[in-house]
């Protein structure tokens, strides 16, 4: 069983009790685990890996597998508990790692954002085909990712970005046009527009292959202004291939991402860029089930840029600061935040300036389903409360129907029609939720978007505990075996 070695002779192991007691509370069987983890080394190109019951078992009594089996153990036990479950929080040693895979907490200079930025996206060019690089990494939570985030607000001196025009004969090396930036600058919208219209699947590569060409770009010497826009360039990339990476499932890559994206914003000087990749960080971290760390990180990005950012980023900060309070169950704050997003975004046509490319998706249907996925949280943290499950209904519904005439975000149109599925499953109305979660996957289909997939799974998954016995769930539970079958390896 070549690859499941432990990590290096150990007379007295002593049982890991840290793993016991994660692994019985995820309710599975030794083989059960085997398998997922032997399923998850496939789709990570592992094909080296071959875990069997013993195995496991010697794993539980203090063995030390070596990797990438922690890192898949810590994806596995995250996924199935709905928070972040680090390598650590399991008992298992952490293999030592390199400056560019270890943490979050770099250092907020332009030449380091640059070598991490040109490592990092090389290596993951270099290795996503076989999956090791998701694996390489861990998750940060809690101080650990909040605390070095905090110093996104932390001025840098100036020098870091050079003022002075490069010699004649760099000029002469390296020309770099007007419209060739601008070219590299529409080639970023074009790549958003792909992620809204197909997925995170299917253009990931591609964006992290143009974000390594503008980190070498980077590494020449340009006019202060110039420099200032590659930065801009390589964050929205960063942060695009961060969103790809997460919405695919390959979390610890989407936070580096994400990480990355956000000091090479702060080398950009653009803290509105900023305060959107923290909103993205927060995202994920709602849905890693850390509600804590995503308020923090919103508020955090409230902070940083409540003198620059447009009405439209502030709307969709106020939503983003919603959701993370209805995840923790406090429906007096979610309130007040989800009027202060539809008072902020009746000032989004009458802002003087044109807003930047990656905020034009903050449209009035992403503020109604927004809006409504937290009243939807609020639902379920309230016990199921139908009263909350009411308030969700018309604005979920009203989302739909304005993407439904949106061909550019499909992704956003899958999402909002099985959101209202389980809002009508919360309305104890099956039949309607299986009408919609037969549009979802239909639309899924053509979305290569493991988190639309995942999410339609969990809503029939709960339609087939609570009416199981009801003809319509029977056939939607076949239907979504042949339209959406296992994932596809992300790349």
């Amino acid at each position: 069983m070549g690859g499941n070695g432990a990590g290096g002779a150990n007379a007295e192991k002593r049982p890991n009790e840290l793993l016991n007691s994660w692994f019985v509370r995820s309710g599975w069987s030794k083989g059960e685990l085997a398998r997922q983890v032997n399923r998850r080394a496939r789709q990570l190109g592992a094909h080296h890996i071959s875990t069997d019951t013993s195995r496991v078992r010697r794993w539980l009594d203090g063995e030390n597998p070596r990797e990438p089996i922690p890192r898949i153990l810590s994806e596995l036990f995250s996924e199935r508990f709905g928070c972040v479950v680090s390598i650590e929080d399991l008992g298992l040693r952490t293999a030592r790692q390199t400056p560019s895979t270890a943490g979050v907490d770099l250092p907020w200079t332009a030449p380091q954002t640059i070598a991490l930025l040109g490592e990092y996206s090389r290596s993951d060019l270099m290795l996503a085909r076989r999956g090791f690089l998701g694996t390489s990494l861990a998750l940060s939570a809690g101080p650990s990712l909040i605390e070095p985030m905090q110093r996104w607000l932390v001025p840098t001196p100036a020098a870091q970005v050079p003022d002075s025009e490069p010699s004649p004969a760099d000029r002469t090396r390296n020309k770099l046009s007007g419209p060739e930036l601008e070219l590299l600058e529409s080639t970023t919208v074009m790549f958003r527009r792909w992620d809204a219209q197909c997925g995170g699947g299917l253009r990931r590569k591609a964006v992290v292959g143009q974000l390594h060409e503008v980190t070498d770009l980077l590494q020449e010497p340009h006019p202060a202004a110039t420099t200032r826009r590659l930065f801009k360039v390589a964050a929205e990339l960063a942060e695009l291939a961060g969103w790809m990476s997460y919405d695919v499932g390959l979390q610890p890559t989407a936070q580096k991402y994400f990480v990355l994206a956000l000091h090479a914003a702060k080398e950009a000087g653009d803290r509105p860029l900023g305060s959107y990749i923290l909103s993205s960080m927060s995202r994920q971290m709602i849905h890693l089930g850390r509600p804590e760390d995503a308020l923090e990180l919103i508020h955090l990005a409230q902070y940083g840029s409540r003198d620059c950012a447009s009405p439209r980023t502030q709307s969709m900060l106020y939503a983003m600061e919603a959701r993370a309070y209805a995840t923790m169950g406090q429906p007096g704050k979610c309130k007040r935040a989800v009027r202060m997003a539809e008072d902020t975004f009746t000032d989004a046509d009458d802002w003087d300036e044109p807003d930047p490319d990656w905020i034009r998706f903050f449209s009035e249907a992403e503020l109604y389903g927004e809006n409504s996925h937290s009243f939807r949280d609020l639902a379920y943290v309230a016990g199921r409360s139908p009263a909350y499950a009411s308030l969700a209904e018309p604005l979920m519904r009203r989302a739909v129907d304005l993407f439904a005439v949106d061909d550019e975000h499909q992704r956003s149109y899958a999402l909002n029609l099985i959101g209202l599925a389980s809002v009508h499953l919360l309305r104890r109305e099956p039949e309607r939720s299986t009408v919609l979660a037969e549009q979802a996957m239909r639309v899924a289909a053509k979305v290569r978007s493991e988190r639309v997939n995942t999410r339609i799974r969990k809503t029939v998954d709960t339609a087939n505990r609570e009416f199981g016995d009801l003809a319509e769930v029977v056939d939607l539970t076949g239907k979504l075996a042949v339209e959406l079958p296992e994932a596809a390896e992300a790349v």
